[in-house]
Order: structure tokens, then sequence, then C-alpha cells
């Protein structure tokens, strides 16, 4: 193989890595809506909602933070469908060990004493 085909697959992969960032004023934008779901958490604790509130409003600003940094800072937005696919088997992964984390828990005997 020569050094000059080696040299232009090189560039074709930098051009085509350099096209999929954001611009700085999008990361702005996020970091606000960050810092706006950050002021909403804190703003949730000082209020103490009850059960079932409180742990459904924490969840939700949780899942929606968590969705912006995957998406924009981790730039799955604008990347393949390969890396969906594993972002997405990641998740499934982790619902996995929820879920049977949960049920370990659910059936011991001190839950429901």
């Amino acid at each position: 193989m020569s050094s000059d085909t080696r040299t232009s697959r090189i560039d074709n992969a930098n051009r085509e890595d350099s096209t999929i960032h954001n611009s700085p004023r999008t990361y702005y934008i996020v970091y606000g809506a960050l810092l706006g779901l950050l002021a909403l958490t804190v703003l949730g604790g000082v209020i103490g909602l009850r059960a079932p509130w409180g742990l459904i409003v924490a969840l939700t600003i949780a899942v929606a933070k968590a969705l912006l940094v995957i998406l924009y800072f981790m730039h799955v937005r604008d990347s393949s469908r390969t890396t969906w696919l594993f972002v997405a088997a990641g998740f499934t992964w982790l619902a996995i060990l929820f879920a049977l984390t949960l049920s370990d828990y659910l059936s011991r005997g001190w839950f429901g004493a």
C-alpha cells in the first residue's frame, strides 16, 4: 500500500469526522438547559414533593438530563446507525440489570414487613 493511499484515507476520515460536530451555540443552549434542569431538581428537593410525585419528577428530570448529555456531548445525535444500535443495546442491558436487581430486592422478606 502506498503512502498516498494511506494519506487519502486519513484525510477522508478526518473530513467526515469534522462535519458531525455541533456549533458552540448549540453547546451553550444545551448547557443552559442542563442548568435549568438542575434548578428544577433543587427546587423539587426544596419543595419536598410527597410520594409518588417526588420520585416521578426527579426521574423525569434525570432522564431529560441524561438524554441531553448522551445526544449532544457524546455526539450520538449525529452518529451512525451502528452507534445508535450500541446505545440501545447498552440501555437494554441496563434495564435488564435493574429489573433483576429490583426483582431480588422485592422478593426479600424485609420489604413487606
